[in-house]
């Protein structure tokens, strides 16, 4: 399944109502550490059909980024039925986005 850029407008509709689990990185694009993440994070999007996966620029998202508390990036969080259900900070290997989920 293709990678989601969640924004202001959609994060409702793509995370919070999501009837499936949903994978979100928050980045940006001056960061090397989430240019080293992203790879992965697109590979799981490709890999599993059974959730969603979302890209947030915190540059361009600020509000949400402030909402949900991320202070360092790259960060994951994991959403299930609209509520946050396990958060992760820095470059991680496959295995433990994977256990997150």
């Amino acid at each position: 399944m293709a990678v989601v850029t969640a924004t202001q407008d959609n994060f409702e509709a793509e995370v919070l109502s999501s009837d499936k689990t949903v994978l979100v990185d928050f980045w940006a694009s001056w960061c090397g550490p989430c240019k080293m993440l992203s790879p992965v994070v697109d590979q799981i999007a490709e890999e599993r059909t059974d959730i969603k996966v979302c890209k947030l620029n915190v540059d361009e998202q600020q509000d949400i980024a402030v909402k949900y508390k991320v202070m360092s990036i790259p960060t994951l969080i994991v959403f299930k039925d609209g509520a946050e259900a396990a958060r992760s900070v820095g470059v991680k290997p496959k295995e433990e986005i994977l256990a997150l989920l």
